[in-house]
């Protein structure tokens, strides 16, 4: 039975990948004609412009009715932006800080100072890596205990100078191994979590991939949340869910349909604030305009955000993550 559902899963993940790359040949057949016929007539022209809107509507089709466990895969694509991505296309004068000091610096978290419109900003963030050397360096984004001290050590810079903090999460969740537990990495995500609560400075959170477990949360305690339309956002994998509630990890696909972990169900259960739309086939297409989109909806939330009284942003904050996960039994009322 269990060979059968993996095969059934292989298959229809076989089967969209399959439909992309039809989908990006036909797009680079397209741009081939228009380079092939640079003759300036316009008849051709206006056949290829049409022959193109019809594949970018294909494109655009083939990603809105995405499944959750579709939208896991792309939320993996290796090449999607990653904090120091959205670091060159955002920010400037981006000096980065390393350490903890009090262990070693992790590679896994970026964390440093920088100006966002003119406007001094602490940044944080996960950082993968895209081929095997920058992966093993990285840790594949998934931090140590030094990289969530590393992380609350400037967020606490920033406090200190009054800088607004933008946390970028991306992370399949923390580090598991026996040196990051014999290092007290649940106590320095715990830590993270208090601390970030009561950080007298406007937290602005945006899922860019993967948010995994307290890996992810370590960083996310945000007065906003936001999540890029292909991303995701979860307590464990759908591929660990699977494993842990029926033993087959062949039954991803269902475990992320149930888990709710899609921006949709996440917006609708109060987990995030607002979805980031993505370029045409994903933020992994077009990094520029991945960033340009991303960056309306930043410098809108901290216009509104440095304005709030300490207090209240505090208050609010607070209230925002008590929240989360209440539910009412309404049949015995």
């Amino acid at each position: 039975m269990r060979t059968k559902e993996k095969d059934k899963l292989d298959k229809l993940d076989k089967q969209q990948i399959e439909r992309q790359k039809v989908i990006e040949h036909l797009e680079k057949d397209v741009e081939e004609l228009r380079r092939l016929s640079g003759n300036g007539d316009a008849v051709a022209d206006m056949e290829l412009e049409r022959i193109r809107q019809e594949v970018a509507e294909l494109r655009k089709e083939f990603y809105s009715h995405l499944g959750a466990w579709q939208r896991a895969q792309i939320a993996r694509h290796q090449q999607r932006p990653y904090t120091l991505d959205y670091v060159n296309l955002l920010f400037t004068d981006f000096m980065e800080l390393h350490g903890d000091r009090g262990y070693a610096d992790d590679k896994a978290i970026v964390a440093g100072l920088a100006k966002y419109h003119g406007r001094p900003v602490a940044v944080v963030g996960h950082q993968k890596g895209r081929d095997t050397k920058q992966r093993l360096a990285r840790n594949f984004g998934q931090p140590k205990p030094e990289g969530y001290r590393k992380a609350l050590r400037v967020m606490q810079l920033a406090a200190k100078f009054s800088r607004p903090v933008l946390s970028f999460v991306d992370t399949q969740g923390a580090y598991p191994g026996m040196d990051a537990e014999e290092r007290g990495q649940g106590e320095a995500i715990a830590r993270n979590l208090r601390e970030m609560a009561r950080l007298p400075v406007p937290i602005i959170v945006t899922v860019t991939g993967e948010g995994g477990s307290g890996g992810a949360l370590a960083i996310a305690v945000g007065d906003k949340v936001n999540i890029l339309e292909n991303s995701f956002y979860s307590v464990i994998s759908p591929e660990g869910c699977a494993s842990i509630i029926w033993r087959d990890a062949a039954k991803a696909e269902t475990a992320a349909a149930a888990m709710k972990i899609t921006p949709k169900d996440l917006r609708e259960l109060g987990i995030v604030d607002e979805i980031i739309p993505e370029p045409d086939g994903g933020a992994h297409t077009d990094h520029e305009a991945a960033a340009r989109l991303l960056d309306d909806v930043l410098e809108r939330q901290l216009v509104t955000l440095v304005n709030q009284p300490v207090r209240d942003l505090l208050s609010a904050r607070y209230e925002k993550f008590r929240k989360m996960g209440q539910f009412f039994d309404l049949a015995g009322s």
